[in-house]
């Protein structure tokens, strides 16, 4: 079992003496089929415990791990004819967003997300999925693109942040940012955003202002990073933990705050145990959500993309005695 995380460990204890005692039966020639079976039957349900019972903090971990499926891993796993396009037509071609036209069940449609790498190499020419502004402004491309041939758009988000570094900022990062917010609220077509990862800061609000906004069981959601958070309250970014605990940063607390609109189940123990399973279950409720969409007017879809984000968070007024 590769890739384990720490509260994972007495998963991979017990896993490791059923082993153990398969190949020692094996050996001896002895049947240990009544005390295997007890074993497996022990391991099903301490599994079923730990994964019922994640903390906010372990989601955080299990949202990087760094085998779980990335945009180009769920493209292919549920989209057919898709075709990368590439470039700004301003600046360059950044490698943290990746983008281009696809069919959905023969819909066509235009797929953009944020894109890690999966190794030490990749993640460095992708920035480790934090986006330049030719990486938004590649984005805003292919949504207006697609709002020309009035073709579905679809985002998924999976990154820290946008790229905090100077050569960000000398080329306009928080504009970049901010005319994606503004023009993803005007497009007339339906828009559809998945949290894979890790949702963090304003480089994924950039690919964030859909009618619906969807997320994986185990995938997280903040205004800031757990890690930016610690640095802010406490100084410490290695209270990451601590903060996740605190931010409300998990599925379930976002669905309840009608910040999402429904929460995709991820095979146990994570979408990167099964990524088939996990990848059909991200197209049942992209096509559920689309059939739905795809019946309203560009000024409805507009009208239902401003009601959604009108009535996130609670207001109370008071008089002035």
């Amino acid at each position: 079992m590769a890739g384990e995380l720490p509260f994972e460990q007495p998963l991979v204890e017990l896993k490791q003496k059923i082993a153990e005692l398969k190949r020692f039966g094996e050996e001896k020639n002895i049947d240990f089929t009544e005390e295997i079976a007890r074993l497996e039957e022990r391991y099903a349900k301490l599994a079923e415990e730990i994964y019922t019972n994640i903390s906010p903090s372990q989601k955080m971990h299990l949202a990087r791990h760094h085998q779980r499926p990335t945009t180009l891993d769920f493209i292919q796993h549920i989209f057919t004819d898709f075709i990368e396009l590439h470039g700004d037509r301003l600046f360059g071609d950044d490698m943290a967003i990746v983008g281009g036209l696809a069919r959905l069940n023969g819909v066509p449609v235009t797929v953009i997300g944020h894109q890690r790498g999966k190794d030490t190499k990749e993640n460095i020419a992708r920035f480790f999925g934090s986006p330049h502004p030719e990486g938004f402004r590649k984005a805003l491309r292919l949504m207006q693109q697609a709002d020309k041939f009035k073709r579905p758009i679809i985002t998924f988000i999976d990154t820290k942040g946008a790229y905090p570094g100077n050569t960000a900022e000398e080329r306009g990062q928080s504009e970049a940012i901010a005319r994606n917010l503004r023009d993803m609220a005007l497009l007339g077509v339906p828009v559809i955003c998945v949290v894979i990862g890790e949702g963090g800061s304003g480089g994924a609000l950039a690919l964030g202002v859909g009618n619906r906004v969807l997320m994986l069981e185990n995938a997280i959601y903040a205004a800031i990073s757990p890690n930016g958070a610690a640095s802010i309250l406490w100084k410490d970014a290695s209270r990451a933990d601590q903060a996740a605990e605190a931010m409300k940063i998990t599925a379930a607390d976002l669905k309840a705050m009608d910040v999402i609109e429904e929460i995709i189940p991820e095979p146990q123990g994570g979408a990167h145990k099964d990524v088939e399973a996990a990848a059909a279950n991200v197209k049942d409720a992209l096509w559920r959500h689309l059939a739905e969409l795809m019946l309203l007017s560009t000024d409805e879809l507009r009208e239902d993309r401003y009601g959604k984000f009108r009535k996130i968070g609670k207001f109370a007024t008071y008089e002035r005695v």
